[in-house]
């Protein structure tokens, strides 16, 4: 969930992402009413048939449900990063997408934390602007990119990295076996959130109480009752950033790429 930020903000976005990944390298919101934004990346090319480092040849990934950004020969693991978005919009979403882009350094940052260990890098590319309710449409998108990945690199376990919407997708889509922890960057918790799918699952929620967009006080709620259930879960109490992350960026690209290589190194 994100408002429109403005110009100013908007190209602080775009200098953040247009850092380079380095070698291999609502229709409102649920509290403040403002509009959101959430548009998936400008079109990527999926892995095809006969590409020299496609992890599985003779299958062609789905360009609705996941871009491979990076990836080893043989991967021994994958993380997959999901942008925010609205909580309503059924429309597909534009070319211009901030909030994709918000994701491409903590893409650049875990792809340094983990450096040499055989980990592919993936994002999810939503069909839908929004939640849409019931829908849940970001979930099901991460659900089939999961799918995808599982045919392209093989059973490997799986950290996901969520940004708003994006971290209640990774957190909705959790139950997947493959799916070894989450890092959830103020991310959007409903009270009714459900959870009974989380036992045994690492869960990171880092949030800045001064987040006006989404509760840092609905995540250290969902992190109790993820617990109750049996969750391995930590809220993380961020100094400064906002619903963007943009004062303090580096902290939470640090942080967050620290969790995910930690994520990836438990047995």
């Amino acid at each position: 969930m994100q408002k429109r930020p403005d110009s100013s903000a908007a190209e602080a976005f775009r200098r953040l992402a247009t850092r380079p990944l380095g070698p291999g390298g609502p229709g409102k919101t649920p509290r403040t009413g403002r509009r959101g934004l959430s548009d998936p990346d400008p079109p990527d090319r999926p892995w095809r048939d006969g590409d020299a480092m496609n992890p599985c040849p003779t299958r062609r990934a789905d360009p609705t449900a996941l871009v491979v950004r990076s990836a080893p020969a043989v991967p021994t693991a994958a993380v997959l990063l999901l942008h925010g978005g609205r909580a309503d919009g059924p429309e597909p979403p534009p070319a211009l997408n901030l909030p994709a882009l918000r994701m491409r350094p903590f893409a650049a940052a875990v792809t340094r934390a983990v450096r040499g260990r055989g980990v592919l890098i993936a994002e999810v590319r939503y069909r839908h602007r929004g939640w849409n309710g019931a829908r849940a449409d970001a979930a099901r998108d991460a659900e089939a990119a999961l799918g995808r990945l599982r045919e392209q690199a093989g059973p490997v376990p799986v950290v996901l990295i969520g940004h708003s919407m994006g971290g209640r997708a990774a957190l909705r889509a959790a139950g997947d076996p493959a799916v070894r922890g989450v890092v959830a960057l103020a991310p959007w918790c409903p009270a009714d959130e459900p959870v009974a799918h989380l036992g045994g699952r690492r869960l990171y929620l880092l949030h800045d109480e001064t987040d006006r967009v989404t509760s840092a006080r609905q995540s250290w709620e969902f992190v109790r009752r993820a617990r109750e259930a049996g969750a391995d879960a930590a809220g993380i109490p961020m100094p400064t950033g906002g619903h963007s992350m943009l004062r303090g960026a580096d902290l939470w690209h640090r942080r967050a790429a620290e969790l995910t290589a930690a994520l990836l190194s438990h047995g």
